[in-house]
């Protein structure tokens, strides 16, 4: 059976969680088991920056991911950066098997404002189809309502959807094809 693993890295709220399996049973068909909880990312924190590099833990995540998972989709409270840009919401390895993604500045706190559970679930929901997306092969779209817009600022997020675009969709369902016809084979193979 093809699932997604979901890892909170540190501690994550269950109604976080929550969303986040309805957004891979939802929009890519796929059941989800949660694992046990990475522990805070400590080896990712740049004093300088006063934030956690994500490729560190993606790498981590990418042993975390148990054998029979197709995906891991791990969530953290920690706000994120890659070398090149400030932040990043999340991120993905293109095509393959981790996604993480980053409430840090999905929250309204964040930004001064009081906390909104609604505006964060719905923030969450999309940015977990974008970096699911982008492990079954999808990139960027310039469709600013499709999920796989870039968004570079929290009012991106807002203004687009969690669902996929006329041009996205039937990449999403090869790709999310071809990774339960691969993930068939290997059960066939590991019975014989």
């Amino acid at each position: 059976m093809s699932y997604v693993a979901l890892a909170p890295v540190g501690t994550i709220e269950n109604d976080i969680l929550d969303v986040a399996a309805a957004c891979v049973w939802v929009l890519f068909g796929l059941d989800s088991r949660r694992i046990p909880a990475e522990a805070e990312p400590d080896y990712a924190w740049d004093p300088r920056r006063r934030q956690y590099a994500s490729v560190p833990i993606l790498q981590r995540l990418a042993t975390a991911r148990p054998r029979d998972a197709v995906r891991l989709l791990a969530i953290t409270e920690k706000d994120l950066f890659i070398p090149m840009l400030t932040f990043v919401f999340g991120q993905a390895q293109l095509s393959g098997p981790v996604a993480l993604v980053s409430l840090a500045r999905l929250r309204q706190e964040f930004y001064g404002l009081p906390p909104n559970p609604v505006v964060l679930l719905s923030r969450l929901a999309k940015e977990c189809a974008h970096e699911m997306g982008h492990t079954f092969g999808l990139v960027h779209c310039p469709d600013r309502s499709c999920a796989m817009a870039l968004s570079t600022g929290v009012q991106q997020i807002d203004r687009k959807g969690s669902d996929f675009c006329s041009a996205c969709a039937p990449l999403l369902r090869a790709g999310v094809g071809s990774v339960r016809q691969a993930a068939r084979a290997a059960a066939l193979e590991s019975m014989r």
